[in-house]
Order: C-alpha cells, then sequence, then structure tokens
C-alpha cells in the first residue's frame, strides 16, 4: 500500500513495486491522478480516494487489503516565507497533515497488529536534520515523522509483533516535485539566485526514482535492524546511526 500514491514520490513508489510484481493499493485524496493510476498500473493495481488523516477510513482500508508493506508519501506542500509572515494555521499545516497521517498509521500498524514481517515506511525530509527556516512549520513536523518511525519501532520489540519501521529522508530538494520547485524559488530568491542555480547547489541532481529506489531497499529489508532511518542524496543512500 502507497498512501500518497498518485504523485511524485508517491507514485515513484507504485511504480517500482509494480514491476517488481507486487499487488499494491494506492491511495490518494484526489480521484483524477488515481484514475490515470490505475490505467497505467493494469490488474495488480487497486486504488482508493481518502484522507489519511480520517483514521476511520484509515483503519478500515488497513483492516480491508491487510498489506504487507506500507509506505507514507502523502503530505501538504508547505507554504513559503519567513516565519513571522504565517498565521498559525499556515504554520501548522505540515503538523495536522504529514504528522497526523503519520501517526495514525503506526498507531493502527501496531494496534491491529499488521503481520508479523510487515514494513511500514514514513518518507520524511532532510529539512528534519537541517532546519527550513522558510517553510513554516515543515521541518519540525518532519522531525517528528522520523522520531515516530523509531517510536513505533521500539514498542514493536518490546511487544514482539515482527513489524519494521523505517524512515526515508530525501537528503536535498527531488527535482520534478512541486515542494522541491517550490522551496528552491524561495531559497533562490532569498539567496538572490536563480532556482535552477539553487538547485545545482545540491551537486548530483535527486529524482523521484531515486528517492524509490531507498525506499525499496527497506521494503526489502537492506536496512540493518538497529538503524531506523535512510538519507538519500543524488550521490547515493546513506543508513543513519
Amino acid at each position: 500500500m502507497v498512501i500518497g500514491g498518485s504523485a511524485g514520490i508517491g507514485r515513484a513508489t507504485v511504480r517500482a513495486l509494480l514491476a517488481e510484481g507486487a499487488a499494491v493499493t494506492a491511495v490518494a485524496r484526489g480521484t483524477a491522478r488515481l484514475h490515470a493510476l490505475q490505467a497505467e498500473g493494469g490488474d495488480a493495481l487497486t486504488t482508493r480516494a481518502g484522507d489519511a488523516t480520517d483514521a476511520a477510513f484509515l483503519e478500515a482500508l488497513l483492516h480491508e487489503r491487510r498489506p504487507d508493506l506500507v509506505v507514507l508519501a502523502a503530505g501538504v506542500t508547505p507554504p513559503m516565507g519567513p516565519f513571522e509572515a504565517f498565521d498559525w494555521e499556515a504554520f501548522s499545516a505540515t503538523w495536522n497533515t504529514d504528522v497526523k497521517a503519520a501517526f495514525l498509521l503506526v498507531q493502527h500498524a501496531l494496534r491491529r497488529p499488521l503481520a508479523p514481517g510487515s514494513t511500514i515506511v514514513l518518507v520524511s525530509s532532510g529539512a528534519a536534520m537541517n532546519g527550513s527556516p522558510l517553510s513554516g512549520g515543515y521541518a519540525g513536523a518532519k522531525r517528528t515523522q522520523w522520531m515516530l518511525a523509531d517510536y513505533a519501532q521500539r514498542r514493536s520489540d518490546a511487544r514482539e509483533l515482527g513489524l519494521r519501521f523505517v524512515a526515508v529522508l530525501p537528503g536535498q530538494l527531488v527535482t520534478g516535485t512541486t515542494i522541491g520547485a517550490n522551496a528552491a524559488a524561495a531559497y533562490g530568491a532569498m539567496l538572490g539566485i536563480t532556482p535552477e542555480a539553487h538547485m545545482k547547489r545540491f551537486g548530483a541532481p535527486l529524482d523521484v526514482d531515486q528517492v524509490a529506489a531507498a525506499i525499496m531497499m527497506a521494503l526489502r529489508g537492506e536496512v540493518p535492524a538497529t538503524r531506523h532511518a535512510l538519507v538519500v542524496r543524488g550521490s547515493g543512500v546513506e543508513v543513519l546511526p
């Protein structure tokens, strides 16, 4: 199951899973992109429209589909600007969507629980490590998603549930995404350079397929059991201590 599977990193992950022969459920709020995805996904793909911050919807979906692998790639595009320019609603947007969805997902995975051997991947951000002063509460929210993966792993281990929780952090702006484009424009303007020049500061570019490949590493069990996070950059993947 890929939550946020109709666009960006989520869509790339759906394609990667289908390419490996998995039966995939793609979940997203909007129907238009899901219909387009269904058209290219074939019989191995099921789509569901719904909001991952709706606890009842998410619980019912996990009960119905009983997934072995779950990827949470859904999230809002944060507003860009100095934090003093935001009201609380804008500043906290990522907390009320990205963090809430992650909280509900790991909670339901532990409560149900999912079957032993199941893996849950939360897509966080390199902003969780380095901050992001022009995106409101985004960095703190993404740090909390990372922490939730660690907390959930500890609970699974203590209860001997056999679940695996991993956070994947894109360590630089991802090309071809709305969040990446908006952030490049905002930080480029702050530095007096073009968005393209700002993206070049990262060196090797990072695209959605490279992030999806790192997610697949986690889903295949290629992350050491004592580690709960990966950082993926254009130059490669780092397992965090």
